[in-house]
């Protein structure tokens, strides 16, 4: 029920908005457009109007500062949809001289992304670009500031048998000389990619949708296999066992339960590997290392069953120390990894992270009981050996629990 209910919440993560949408307008200080679109991140907007006799697009992209040394861009992907690399963009930023917002055209290639090299202004090649200026919101008395709304205006000559066009956008916060730095890797600055048709006004998120589903799912499979099951599975052994009512059937609950986790924590392992690979810009540096971590040491786990040695082989304890060590290890880095990818979703103040929380804290109670649960046994047991033993009748039981 427990495993239910985590999975409930953490699905109902993907349905909270990553961001409020700009409202946009067709009409500014200095033009009218005829019509305009909402973009679904970072509160952007743009407005344009098309001249279908000529193919030339007179647009204008509203966007916002998120720093007063920061940089706000909007470009063009003359090839390829929902991809930044090959993306053709002006960018709108303070000079650093005189402090005066002023625009540049860059190319976006996969040095950029990887932040092999910083990126400098070039000529855009590929994008008949006939005009394009800058501006901010509130005139020329208007400072360039955290929150301070900008507009990018741009003549375009589109080809005459296409009149879709697949645009990015995004801001950053921070400008080394005139070289924009990496804008921020959430989810939200991810998803700024979108399609539209400059004749119907329809508009469509170009961004594959699934990056976000995929990322949940991930969180989802890794959130109950590591941080719930392979818990459960240890709480199993250390008390299930000390029932002999039940005699070995403890060892196979134990058993199912982590080799469940285990295959579970496979499979989130893998999407986890597929996300890197489609994310090479992207490094989640703890999350990444604590998730390879967990993973090396429930294989290791899992190998260890096909070695483990007969009760009376003298190895045996050995072998059961090493398994209590990697075992304990394993579930500890898995919980914090779990709270980690929360974190990396963004969804550190979310319901999910609570529905979780209420799971592992009602894990933990349960533990408690049963530690609880566990002395009281132990020590009645043993006033009734030291009673047999030499007939006091009254004793306090000092010792710990077996392990």
């Amino acid at each position: 029920m427990a495993t239910l209910i985590l999975t409930f919440l953490l699905l109902l993560a993907t349905k909270l908005p990553e961001s409020l949408a700009g409202h946009c307008t067709t009409t500014t200080a200095t033009k009218t457009f005829e019509k305009c679109i909402s973009l679904p991140t970072q509160q952007a907007s743009i407005a344009w109007t098309y001249h279908p006799h000529n193919a030339t697009l007179d647009l204008c992209f509203f966007g916002t500062f998120i720093s007063p040394s920061g940089w706000v861009g909007w470009g063009i992907n003359p090839d390829s949809p929902a991809q930044m690399t090959g993306s053709q963009v002006l960018i709108a930023f303070p000079d650093p001289n005189s402090g005066q917002l002023i625009l540049l055209p860059y190319v976006l290639d996969s040095s950029v992304k990887l932040q092999k090299s910083p990126l400098l202004s070039s000529p855009l090649d590929h994008l008949r670009l006939s005009s394009s200026s800058a501006s901010l919101y509130g005139g020329k008395m208007a400072t360039i500031r955290n929150g301070a709304s900008v507009q990018i205006y741009a003549t375009v000559k589109l080809s005459s048998n296409s009149t879709k066009i697949h645009h990015v956008w995004n801001r950053g916060l921070y400008v080394q000389g005139y070289s924009p730095t990496i804008h921020p890797t959430t989810s939200i600055d991810l998803s700024s990619f979108s399609t539209f048709d400059v004749t119907s006004g329809f508009a469509t998120a170009s961004r594959n949708s699934g990056s976000r589903a995929l990322k949940v799912t991930h969180g989802v499979i890794n959130a109950v296999a590591w941080g719930f099951l392979l818990p459960a599975g240890a709480v199993t052994a250390r008390y299930l066992r000390q029932m002999q009512s039940i005699g070995p059937t403890w060892f196979y609950i134990h058993a199912a339960i982590q080799l469940t986790g285990f295959l579970l924590g496979t499979i989130g392992f893998s999407i986890g590997i597929v996300l890197g690979r489609n994310s090479p810009g992207v490094t989640y540096g703890l999350h990444r290392s604590l998730g390879i971590a967990t993973f090396t040491a429930a294989a290791l786990q899992t190998l260890a069953l096909l070695f483990r040695p007969k009760t009376t082989n003298k190895f045996r304890r050995y072998w059961k120390s090493y398994h209590h060590f990697v075992g304990y290890a394993c579930v500890v880095m898995g919980v914090v990894n779990v709270f980690q990818g929360f974190e990396v979703l963004r969804e550190g103040r979310s319901y999910a992270k609570l529905g979780y929380c209420l799971c592992l804290s009602t894990l933990v109670g349960v533990c408690v009981a049963m530690e609880v649960n566990s002395w009281v046994v132990f020590c009645r047991k043993a006033k009734e050996e030291k009673m047999k033993r030499d007939g006091l009748t009254d004793d306090r039981c000092s010792s710990g629990i077996h392990s």
